[in-house]
Protein backbone atom coordinates (compact mmCIF):
# COMPACT_ATOMS: atom_id res chain seq x y z
CA UNK A 1 0.00 0.00 0.00
CA UNK A 2 1.22 3.51 -0.94
CA UNK A 3 2.04 5.83 2.25
CA UNK A 4 0.40 9.15 1.94
CA UNK A 5 0.41 12.21 3.56
CA UNK A 6 -2.07 13.04 5.85
CA UNK A 7 -1.30 16.94 5.65
CA UNK A 8 -1.90 16.87 1.77
CA UNK A 9 -5.03 18.65 0.51
CA UNK A 10 -8.78 16.24 0.24
CA UNK A 11 -9.98 18.60 -1.74
CA UNK A 12 -13.07 18.51 0.62
CA UNK A 13 -16.55 18.19 -1.10
CA UNK A 14 -15.43 16.42 -4.30
CA UNK A 15 -18.48 15.60 -6.63
CA UNK A 16 -18.88 11.89 -6.98
CA UNK A 17 -18.76 11.33 -10.85
CA UNK A 18 -21.17 8.58 -12.51
CA UNK A 19 -19.15 5.97 -13.68
CA UNK A 20 -19.73 2.89 -16.42
CA UNK A 21 -17.79 0.00 -17.28
CA UNK A 22 -16.25 -0.73 -13.84
CA UNK A 23 -15.28 -3.90 -13.09
CA UNK A 24 -17.78 -4.85 -10.55
CA UNK A 25 -20.91 -3.36 -9.60
CA UNK A 26 -24.18 -4.65 -8.12
CA UNK A 27 -25.43 -5.69 -11.83
CA UNK A 28 -22.72 -7.95 -12.21
CA UNK A 29 -22.79 -9.73 -8.94
CA UNK A 30 -25.19 -12.10 -10.15
CA UNK A 31 -23.57 -12.71 -13.98
CA UNK A 32 -19.89 -13.26 -11.81
CA UNK A 33 -21.48 -15.65 -9.83
CA UNK A 34 -23.02 -18.05 -12.51
CA UNK A 35 -19.94 -17.62 -14.68
CA UNK A 36 -17.57 -20.25 -14.46
CA UNK A 37 -14.09 -19.58 -13.85
CA UNK A 38 -11.16 -19.38 -16.34
CA UNK A 39 -10.56 -22.89 -17.82
CA UNK A 40 -6.77 -22.68 -16.71
CA UNK A 41 -7.31 -22.11 -13.42
CA UNK A 42 -10.37 -23.98 -12.06
CA UNK A 43 -8.01 -26.82 -13.85
CA UNK A 44 -5.44 -25.89 -11.42
CA UNK A 45 -8.29 -25.43 -8.31
CA UNK A 46 -10.10 -28.44 -8.30
CA UNK A 47 -7.69 -31.00 -10.12
CA UNK A 48 -3.56 -29.92 -9.43
CA UNK A 49 -2.49 -32.79 -7.25
CA UNK A 50 -0.99 -31.90 -4.29
CA UNK A 51 2.75 -30.61 -4.26
CA UNK A 52 5.50 -30.81 -2.47
CA UNK A 53 7.75 -28.54 -0.26
CA UNK A 54 10.17 -27.03 -2.99
CA UNK A 55 9.19 -23.90 -5.05
CA UNK A 56 5.78 -23.71 -3.59
CA UNK A 57 3.75 -23.36 -7.03
CA UNK A 58 1.01 -24.50 -8.80
CA UNK A 59 3.06 -25.85 -11.38
CA UNK A 60 2.31 -22.76 -14.40
CA UNK A 61 5.70 -22.88 -16.54
CA UNK A 62 4.86 -18.90 -17.64
CA UNK A 63 6.83 -15.94 -16.15
CA UNK A 64 5.88 -15.73 -12.49
CA UNK A 65 4.17 -12.00 -11.09
CA UNK A 66 5.96 -12.94 -8.16
CA UNK A 67 8.94 -14.75 -7.91
CA UNK A 68 10.11 -15.26 -4.05
CA UNK A 69 13.59 -17.81 -3.64
CA UNK A 70 15.58 -18.29 -0.25
CA UNK A 71 13.91 -16.08 1.18
CA UNK A 72 14.93 -15.14 4.95
CA UNK A 73 14.17 -12.53 7.36
CA UNK A 74 15.44 -12.10 11.13
CA UNK A 75 14.45 -9.90 13.60
CA UNK A 76 17.37 -9.74 15.68
CA UNK A 77 19.43 -12.98 16.53
CA UNK A 78 15.86 -14.42 15.78
CA UNK A 79 15.56 -15.89 12.09
CA UNK A 80 11.60 -16.10 11.27
CA UNK A 81 11.64 -17.20 7.92
CA UNK A 82 14.35 -19.87 6.73
CA UNK A 83 14.34 -19.66 3.08
CA UNK A 84 11.00 -18.99 1.36
CA UNK A 85 10.54 -20.17 -2.32
CA UNK A 86 7.13 -19.35 -3.66
CA UNK A 87 5.90 -18.97 -7.20
CA UNK A 88 2.26 -16.33 -8.40
CA UNK A 89 1.57 -16.37 -11.79
CA UNK A 90 -0.85 -14.29 -13.56
CA UNK A 91 -4.40 -14.70 -12.48
CA UNK A 92 -3.79 -16.77 -9.42
CA UNK A 93 -5.02 -17.11 -6.35
CA UNK A 94 -2.36 -18.37 -3.54
CA UNK A 95 -3.50 -18.65 0.07
CA UNK A 96 -0.95 -18.73 3.12
CA UNK A 97 -2.26 -20.46 6.01
CA UNK A 98 -0.56 -22.18 9.26
CA UNK A 99 -0.52 -21.32 12.80
CA UNK A 100 -0.03 -17.61 14.33
CA UNK A 101 3.75 -16.95 14.15
CA UNK A 102 4.39 -19.39 11.28
CA UNK A 103 5.61 -16.57 9.34
CA UNK A 104 2.66 -15.85 7.04
CA UNK A 105 2.65 -12.23 7.32
CA UNK A 106 6.04 -11.62 6.84
CA UNK A 107 6.24 -13.12 3.86
CA UNK A 108 3.75 -10.98 2.55
CA UNK A 109 5.10 -7.74 4.13
CA UNK A 110 8.40 -9.08 2.34
CA UNK A 111 7.08 -9.21 -1.08
CA UNK A 112 5.98 -5.58 -0.38
CA UNK A 113 9.45 -4.44 1.35
CA UNK A 114 7.39 -3.78 4.78
CA UNK A 115 9.89 -5.92 5.74
CA UNK A 116 13.66 -5.74 4.38
CA UNK A 117 14.81 -9.26 3.87
CA UNK A 118 17.74 -10.20 5.18
CA UNK A 119 18.76 -12.61 1.73
CA UNK A 120 17.11 -14.02 -1.00
CA UNK A 121 15.41 -13.02 -4.04
CA UNK A 122 11.69 -11.13 -3.96
CA UNK A 123 11.11 -10.11 -7.71
CA UNK A 124 8.05 -8.58 -8.97
CA UNK A 125 7.23 -8.40 -12.72
CA UNK A 126 10.49 -9.27 -13.69
CA UNK A 127 12.38 -6.92 -11.23
CA UNK A 128 14.69 -7.63 -8.53
CA UNK A 129 13.23 -5.58 -5.09
CA UNK A 130 15.14 -7.88 -2.48
CA UNK A 131 18.91 -8.50 -2.16
CA UNK A 132 19.38 -10.96 -4.63
CA UNK A 133 20.59 -14.27 -5.92
CA UNK A 134 24.46 -13.62 -6.86
CA UNK A 135 25.31 -15.21 -10.62
CA UNK A 136 21.89 -15.49 -11.53
CA UNK A 137 21.94 -14.34 -14.53
CA UNK A 138 25.65 -15.61 -15.29
CA UNK A 139 26.76 -12.35 -14.73
CA UNK A 140 28.82 -12.96 -11.32
CA UNK A 141 26.63 -10.03 -10.02
CA UNK A 142 23.30 -9.54 -8.27
CA UNK A 143 20.47 -8.23 -10.53
CA UNK A 144 19.97 -4.69 -10.28
CA UNK A 145 17.63 -3.66 -7.71
CA UNK A 146 14.37 -1.85 -8.10
CA UNK A 147 13.21 1.08 -5.71
CA UNK A 148 10.26 0.22 -3.15
CA UNK A 149 8.45 3.00 -4.65
CA UNK A 150 8.32 1.62 -8.10
CA UNK A 151 7.09 -1.58 -6.48
CA UNK A 152 4.27 -0.34 -4.22
CA UNK A 153 3.31 1.43 -7.49
CA UNK A 154 2.12 -2.79 -8.76
CA UNK A 155 1.38 -4.21 -5.34
CA UNK A 156 -1.47 -3.46 -3.58
CA UNK A 157 -2.06 -4.56 0.24
CA UNK A 158 -5.09 -4.60 2.28
CA UNK A 159 -3.82 -4.83 6.06
CA UNK A 160 -5.76 -5.87 9.37
CA UNK A 161 -6.49 -2.26 9.94
CA UNK A 162 -8.49 -0.44 7.37
CA UNK A 163 -5.55 2.85 7.91
CA UNK A 164 -8.00 5.70 6.77
CA UNK A 165 -7.81 9.28 7.63
CA UNK A 166 -10.43 9.62 9.91
CA UNK A 167 -10.86 13.47 8.83
CA UNK A 168 -11.67 12.54 5.14
CA UNK A 169 -14.22 11.03 3.20
CA UNK A 170 -14.14 7.76 1.69
CA UNK A 171 -13.72 9.24 -1.50
CA UNK A 172 -11.06 11.40 -0.29
CA UNK A 173 -9.17 8.46 1.10
CA UNK A 174 -9.29 7.00 -2.15
CA UNK A 175 -8.15 9.42 -4.62
CA UNK A 176 -5.25 11.50 -1.95
CA UNK A 177 -2.61 8.65 -3.07
CA UNK A 178 -3.64 8.50 -6.77
CA UNK A 179 -2.90 12.86 -6.12
CA UNK A 180 0.31 12.91 -3.72
CA UNK A 181 2.31 9.51 -5.09
CA UNK A 182 0.74 8.90 -9.04
CA UNK A 183 0.25 12.73 -9.50
CA UNK A 184 -3.11 12.81 -11.01
CA UNK A 185 -5.19 16.24 -11.19
CA UNK A 186 -7.80 16.46 -8.89
CA UNK A 187 -10.50 15.75 -10.88
CA UNK A 188 -9.37 12.48 -12.56
CA UNK A 189 -8.24 11.31 -9.16
CA UNK A 190 -12.28 11.44 -7.71
CA UNK A 191 -12.69 10.00 -11.01
CA UNK A 192 -10.54 6.69 -10.32
CA UNK A 193 -11.73 6.84 -7.11
CA UNK A 194 -15.53 6.96 -7.58
CA UNK A 195 -15.06 3.77 -9.84
CA UNK A 196 -13.14 1.72 -7.55
CA UNK A 197 -15.44 2.42 -5.00
CA UNK A 198 -18.00 1.41 -7.25
CA UNK A 199 -16.12 -2.07 -7.79
CA UNK A 200 -16.72 -2.66 -4.06
CA UNK A 201 -20.18 -1.82 -3.71
CA UNK A 202 -19.79 1.72 -1.73
CA UNK A 203 -20.00 3.97 -4.32
CA UNK A 204 -23.20 5.52 -2.49
CA UNK A 205 -20.92 6.01 0.55
CA UNK A 206 -18.43 8.08 -1.17
CA UNK A 207 -19.03 11.22 0.84
CA UNK A 208 -18.99 9.31 4.24
CA UNK A 209 -16.37 9.48 6.91
CA UNK A 210 -14.75 6.71 8.32
CA UNK A 211 -16.70 7.04 11.43
CA UNK A 212 -20.17 6.85 9.87
CA UNK A 213 -19.12 3.73 8.35
CA UNK A 214 -19.11 0.02 9.72
CA UNK A 215 -16.24 -2.13 10.18
CA UNK A 216 -17.02 -4.25 7.20
CA UNK A 217 -17.16 -1.26 4.82
CA UNK A 218 -13.91 0.65 6.32
CA UNK A 219 -12.22 -2.36 4.85
CA UNK A 220 -14.12 -2.13 1.50
CA UNK A 221 -12.58 0.94 1.29
CA UNK A 222 -8.81 0.31 2.20
CA UNK A 223 -9.83 -2.41 -0.70
CA UNK A 224 -11.01 -0.11 -2.93
CA UNK A 225 -7.60 2.50 -1.95
CA UNK A 226 -5.38 -0.54 -3.00
CA UNK A 227 -7.01 -1.09 -6.40
CA UNK A 228 -7.24 2.39 -7.31
CA UNK A 229 -3.54 1.86 -7.81
CA UNK A 230 -3.99 -0.77 -10.99
CA UNK A 231 -1.79 -3.13 -8.78
CA UNK A 232 -0.57 -6.43 -10.79
CA UNK A 233 -0.70 -8.54 -7.55
CA UNK A 234 -3.50 -7.49 -4.50
CA UNK A 235 -1.77 -8.43 -0.84
CA UNK A 236 -4.57 -9.30 2.04
CA UNK A 237 -2.88 -9.70 5.25
CA UNK A 238 -5.79 -11.42 7.26
CA UNK A 239 -8.50 -8.60 6.19
CA UNK A 240 -11.22 -9.67 8.25
CA UNK A 241 -9.64 -10.54 11.60
CA UNK A 242 -10.07 -7.14 13.00
CA UNK A 243 -14.27 -7.35 12.01
CA UNK A 244 -17.21 -8.08 14.02
CA UNK A 245 -18.19 -11.94 13.47
CA UNK A 246 -21.70 -10.69 10.72
CA UNK A 247 -18.89 -8.13 8.91
CA UNK A 248 -17.04 -10.40 7.35
CA UNK A 249 -19.48 -12.02 4.58
CA UNK A 250 -19.24 -8.46 3.27
CA UNK A 251 -15.66 -8.66 2.49
CA UNK A 252 -15.09 -11.67 1.98
CA UNK A 253 -17.52 -11.26 -0.61
CA UNK A 254 -15.24 -8.77 -2.46
CA UNK A 255 -12.28 -10.75 -2.44
CA UNK A 256 -14.46 -13.48 -4.19
CA UNK A 257 -15.12 -11.16 -6.56
CA UNK A 258 -11.82 -9.93 -7.12
CA UNK A 259 -10.40 -13.51 -7.42
CA UNK A 260 -13.32 -14.20 -9.88
CA UNK A 261 -12.38 -11.24 -12.26
CA UNK A 262 -8.74 -12.62 -12.65
CA UNK A 263 -7.15 -10.71 -9.63
CA UNK A 264 -3.75 -11.92 -8.99
CA UNK A 265 -3.72 -12.23 -5.36
CA UNK A 266 -1.71 -13.54 -2.27
CA UNK A 267 -3.75 -13.91 0.83
CA UNK A 268 -3.18 -14.43 4.72
CA UNK A 269 -6.08 -16.02 6.32
CA UNK A 270 -8.05 -18.05 8.79
CA UNK A 271 -10.87 -18.27 7.00
CA UNK A 272 -10.26 -21.85 5.38
CA UNK A 273 -13.90 -22.08 3.74
CA UNK A 274 -13.09 -19.04 1.60
CA UNK A 275 -9.40 -19.97 1.20
CA UNK A 276 -11.01 -23.57 -0.16
CA UNK A 277 -13.41 -21.90 -2.72
CA UNK A 278 -10.53 -19.16 -4.30
CA UNK A 279 -6.88 -20.65 -3.84
CA UNK A 280 -5.36 -22.12 -6.85
CA UNK A 281 -2.24 -22.76 -4.58
CA UNK A 282 -3.04 -23.36 -0.81
CA UNK A 283 0.36 -22.81 1.14
CA UNK A 284 0.79 -24.35 4.65
CA UNK A 285 3.28 -22.53 7.09
CA UNK A 286 5.00 -23.34 10.22
CA UNK A 287 7.73 -21.86 12.33
CA UNK A 288 9.20 -19.75 9.11
CA UNK A 289 9.23 -22.59 6.74
CA UNK A 290 6.71 -24.05 3.52
CA UNK A 291 5.55 -27.55 5.40
CA UNK A 292 3.49 -28.40 2.47
CA UNK A 293 1.37 -27.10 -0.78
CA UNK A 294 -1.54 -28.40 -2.66
CA UNK A 295 -4.91 -27.66 -4.30
CA UNK A 296 -8.38 -27.28 -2.31
CA UNK A 297 -7.43 -30.64 -1.93
CA UNK A 298 -4.76 -30.20 0.63
CA UNK A 299 -7.76 -29.42 3.20
CA UNK A 300 -9.36 -32.74 2.75
CA UNK A 301 -6.28 -34.62 2.22
CA UNK A 302 -2.97 -33.20 3.76
CA UNK A 303 0.13 -35.47 3.88
CA UNK A 304 2.48 -34.00 6.03
CA UNK A 305 1.76 -35.01 10.21
CA UNK A 306 1.83 -31.11 11.40
CA UNK A 307 -0.41 -30.27 8.38
CA UNK A 308 -2.49 -32.96 9.99
CA UNK A 309 -3.08 -31.48 13.21
CA UNK A 310 -3.35 -28.26 12.11
CA UNK A 311 -6.24 -29.56 10.15
CA UNK A 312 -7.44 -31.69 12.97
CA UNK A 313 -7.35 -29.04 15.44
CA UNK A 314 -9.60 -26.21 13.42
CA UNK A 315 -11.98 -28.24 11.88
Amino acid sequence: MNTVNPAADPTPGAPVPAEKGVLIGDEERAEAAAAPAPAGRRARRDGAPAAQPGVATTGDTSQPVVRIRGLRKSFGDLEVLHGIDLDVHAGEHVVLFGPSGSGKSTVLRSINLLEEPNSGSVCVDGVEYGPGLPGEKGSGKPAKRGKPIELRRKVGMVFQQFNLFPHLTALENVALPLRSVKGMKADDANRKAAESLRQVGLLQRAAHYPGQLSGGQQQRVAIARALSQDPKVMLFDEPTSALDPELVGEVLRVMHELAEAGMTMVVVTHELGFAREIGDLNVFMDAGVVVETGSSELFDHPTDPRCQDFMRAVR
